[in-house]
């Protein structure tokens, strides 16, 4: 599948696999509920553990063929594993204690800001009116998302004081691990891999990195067949098919344009966070979700153009 998307170019279609990514990420946090024993660190070893694990062998030929510039590229791949494994014990940990909107909203919402700064510090890109206008209007939606009061269901619900706060600062810590590893995976692309092997290698060793966490405390998993199919389909479905995706899309746009086009994610979160989950949004909550599809249109390429588009 991965060989054939390489094959389309474009920034419009990098910016298409984005935002299909973004749809697939979106329904992880509704899923991770149907698995209340399972603790949220488990959910992220095994979702992104084994989804780094199957993008590694998926790519095992390109790996090979590029492991010389790979190796000489070693601490940006280093810097990308490390991210890789730190982002869904953060993620997971935040939407336990934050509830699926709020968690995935900030985030995902907090993402754009970060990658920015690191592509105008490490790379000396300054940013453009466009995507100052989209990332402008996406996080104001999500901002109103976050804030538009969403409560948590189910058992976290009734958790003290101390839950929403740290499950905000866990996801700032979510949002900066996923703008380095977006940005160290887009970069190594940028220095000629392919994105098969740069993603492969980067989320094949983060995910190794992510086994112990697993052995720890992944025993629940096992424990039912219900819980076996969330973590499958966690594994399969989101995290490697949907960063198949990814790596596709920033091999045709810059990781602030796909980490902003991914706040499409927050609004699939929150819909089956209300649908599914039975938390409550209000209307500000749902203006704010108008407002992040909205930014889409602004940040999307245009397909008169030739060159990456921020």
């Amino acid at each position: 599948m991965s060989a054939a998307l390489e094959r389309v170019n474009g920034p419009v279609w990098g910016a298409f696999f984005v935002v299909g990514a973004s749809v697939l990420w979106g329904t992880t946090g509704t899923a991770a509920t149907f698995a209340p024993t399972v603790s949220p660190l488990a959910i992220g070893a095994v979702a992104m553990g084994w989804g780094g694990i199957l993008q590694a062998l998926s790519a095992a030929r390109p790996i090979v063929d590029f492991s010389a510039l790979l190796r000489g590229q070693w601490p940006l791949v280093a810097l990308g594993a490390a991210a890789v494994a730190a982002y869904p014990l953060a993620f997971y940990t935040s939407m336990h204690l934050a509830g699926v909107a709020v968690g995935t909203v900030v985030s995902i919402g907090s993402a754009p800001l970060v990658s920015a700064g690191i592509e105008r510090v490490g790379d000396n890109r300054k940013f453009t009116r466009q995507w100052m206008v989209g990332a402008l209007l996406g996080l104001a939606g999500a901002g109103l998302l976050c804030f538009a009061g969403g409560r948590p269901a189910g058992p976290e619900a009734s958790a003290g004081p101390w839950a929403m706060p740290l499950g905000i600062v866990l996801g700032l810590v979510a949002g900066a691990t996923y703008a380095l590893y977006s940005w160290a995976a887009h970069r190594l692309i940028g220095r000629g891999v392919p994105s098969r092997a740069a993603m492969g290698t980067v989320f094949g060793l983060g995910g190794l990195l992510l086994m112990p966490v697993l052995a720890v405390t992944g025993s629940p998993l096992l424990g039912s067949w219900q819980n076996f199919a969330v973590g499958a389909y966690m594994a399969l479905v989101p995290m490697f098919a949907g960063y198949v995706l990814f790596g596709c899309g920033l091999a045709r746009v810059r990781a602030s344009t796909a980490t902003s086009l991914s706040l499409l994610e927050t609004v699939v979160a929150a819909a089956l966070a209300v649908l599914v989950v039975g938390e409550r949004l209000p209307a500000p909550g749902w203006l704010g979700a108008a407002l992040v599809v909205g930014s889409l249109f602004v940040l999307a390429p245009r397909p008169s153009s030739g060159t990456v588009n921020t």
